[in-house]
């Protein structure tokens, strides 16, 4: 870690909310309800943090509109915890954050949850005209160490298939079907059509995109090859692979097939703002909490 950890806004709520408020009105507060700038800052304990809004006559803090909204922890401690995920290579668990922060287990497994939805990346497409991305996919099986493990069932099995440009970012999506078509689906959805597709010798990615735009490389004869389109390979992506289920044997245990895309959307984010990319741990925090804006996530959804 790189953040220094006895910085004032992880252990004092006024500096947590001065460092939120700075963070997501650089240019002056903005109502989040009707978008109107006519607001002041309120007065007294009771209201310490609050706005009001001369526009809609509405009340707001800087917890509204985010993943923070009506939640009774210290805003200060969601700050830590955001720092603590965006900057742990392989996650941090909810039985971790319970133990740092203080709080109920139920309630450190909600606020990481809640935090994976700010990681959630924006709509579009990966790749881009001349950029290798390489696709594969991969199946997460049940431990063999888990009860019953004899009688497990393939229908158990989670699978997801993942994007990833070359030296750049990641998009992860998971396979709903056993089908391959759902891969080719997944694929076309993410892809950026004028992107050079590198994969593996599997025959469903045949025929996905325009000659000269896909290259594969058979995995029972060679690792990688050269061609015209540059060295052939799916390296990257199984390089993703593994720091993915690193993370979920050595951290999370367990992924409920509910709750995978979150886990896969924490991942892609930290991939995606990695030092190699210039970003440093708390460069990454600060983009989870600008992430936040414009989200909601209740216990009913995901518990």
């Amino acid at each position: 870690m790189t953040f220094d950890m006895t910085s004032p806004m992880f252990t004092n709520e006024a500096a947590a909310v001065a460092h939120l408020e700075a963070g997501r009105w650089p240019n002056g507060v903005t109502c989040p309800l009707c978008g109107c700038d006519n607001v002041h800052k309120m007065a007294g304990k009771t209201q310490a943090g609050m706005f009001a809004c001369y526009g809609c006559k509405g009340k707001f803090t800087c917890r509204t509109g985010t993943v923070f909204e009506r939640s009774h922890i210290p805003l200060h401690k969601w700050v830590l915890a955001t720092y603590l995920m965006g900057s742990s290579k392989k996650g941090i668990s909810a039985h971790q954050l319970h133990r740092m922060l203080g709080i109920t287990y139920k309630s450190a497994w909600f606020m990481a949850m809640r935090l994976r939805e700010a990681m959630t990346p924006a709509a579009g497409p990966v790749g881009g005209p001349g950029m290798i991305v390489e696709a594969d996919e991969t199946e997460l099986a049940p431990s063999r160490k888990t009860k019953g493990a004899g009688k497990r069932n393939r229908a158990n099995y989670k699978r997801f298939v993942a994007l990833v440009e070359r030296d750049g970012k990641v998009r992860s999506a998971v396979i709903d079907g056993r089908d391959m078509k759902d891969v080719r689906a997944a694929v076309r959805e993410h892809l950026h059509p004028e992107s050079i597709l590198h994969t593996d010798g599997a025959q469903f990615y045949k025929g996905m995109m325009p000659v000269g735009q896909h290259e594969s490389v058979d995995h029972n004869k060679m690792y990688a090859r050269d061609s015209n389109a540059g060295r052939v390979h799916t390296n990257t992506a199984e390089g993703y692979f593994s720091i993915f289920k690193r993370g979920l044997v050595g951290t999370y245990q367990h992924v409920s097939p509910a709750h995978l895309p979150r886990y896969l959307a924490e991942f892609d984010f930290r991939m995606n703002n990695r030092v190699a990319l210039g970003v440093n741990d708390n460069v990454r925090a600060e983009r989870i909490l600008k992430g936040a804006e414009g989200k909601r996530l209740t216990y009913r959804q995901v518990g």
